[in-house]
């Protein structure tokens, strides 16, 4: 039984936010109390301003209707719990679809919950192993909290960073976008100690800090953050343009390679050609192809077109060919 007034409104209207109508009885034994506690509290929230709508009836009932005064999300503790895990998993392992957005809101949502709900979010989180495809490195969930935080408040924010040939630094940013490719977050920043725009692999930061210092926020060089980081990947020496010819179908092929390789454009003869820009390895990105499951042919560059001929005789012979 909830015997605190203002826990047992809280708990009351959490249970009204359902889209649904709730018996009087029902709701005094949830709330372990009797009706007439009940209907008074329905009147308390009701002089807040809530809008809630009485039935009539031998039980009667009550709903949260729409109106002017529509309450701030009340969540119980399974819902905040469940909802900081999945946004949690899904941050850390850069699903498609799982956008900045998503990670602000997982920013604001630890923000606000006791600690006691917070520890049982993390022990959830390590006890559970989600089934993924490899594509891209884990990501702790703090990391891009920490991130979503500052950049949505302006502030500065300072951590390590490990550049691809191991090197270790220490950064000051004014963060600007976190962007997922759906296979890796990036963050979008100035960099102040070298005065101009840098990208970040998130999975490579580590320690970020929020160092509370505002900012007013700089003009990006190019329309959007994820414009920017196109352009940033494709002026890097390790990064190779590729176009690959398919016999099937494009919007085969595109259901079967991630989005984030390319967009396939038909053919007039039937197939299609999946062109792009890579930073990653060669030997990865032949990988990638061959999993789709589709005859293809690689025009470019040469050292793709080597790997997957090395790849194919590896495979081959692997199998008694």
């Amino acid at each position: 039984m909830t015997t605190d007034t203002p826990a047992r409104l809280l708990q009351l209207l959490s249970l009204l936010q359902t889209p649904r109508e709730w018996p009087g009885g029902e709701l005094a034994e949830r709330l372990g109390v009797s009706r007439r506690t009940v209907r008074r509290d329905v009147d308390r929230l009701r002089e807040l301003g809530y809008p809630v709508q009485a039935t009539m009836g031998a039980d009667g009932g009550y709903r949260l209707v729409a109106g002017k005064a529509m309450p701030p999300l009340v969540l119980d503790d399974e819902e905040a719990v469940a909802i900081a895990v999945g946004l949690r998993a899904g941050a850390g392992h850069a699903v498609a679809g799982v956008d900045e957005a998503s990670v602000r809101a997982l920013a604001k949502l630890e923000q606000v919950l006791p600690a006691r709900l917070r520890r049982r979010v993390s022990t959830l989180q390590a006890a559970t192993t989600p089934l993924t495809s490899g594509d891209g490195a884990s990501i702790a969930p703090e990391t891009l909290t920490v991130m979503a935080s500052t950049v949505a408040g302006r502030e500065r924010l300072r951590f390590a960073y490990r550049d691809k040939d191991g090197s270790e630094s220490r950064r000051l940013t004014e963060p600007y976008r976190l962007v997922s490719t759906g296979r890796r977050w990036y963050l979008v920043a100035y960099d102040l100690d070298r005065g101009d725009w840098r990208t970040f692999r998130v999975d490579r930061v580590s320690e970020p800090f929020a160092t509370g210092a505002r900012f007013a926020p700089r003009e990006l060089p190019t329309g959007s953050a994820a414009e920017y980081l196109r352009q940033s990947i494709h002026r890097r020496q390790d990064s190779y343009a590729y176009e690959v010819v398919f016999t099937e179908s494009a919007d085969l092929v595109a259901s079967r390679v991630p989005a984030w390789v390319g967009r396939p454009e038909p053919l007039d003869t039937g197939g299609c050609v999946l062109r792009g820009t890579s930073g990653d390895p060669v030997e990865w990105l032949a990988m990638r192809l061959a999993m789709a499951g589709c005859d293809f042919e690689v025009r470019e560059p040469a050292e793709l077109v080597g790997c997957v001929r090395e790849l194919g005789g590896r495979l081959s012979r692997a199998g008694g060919g």
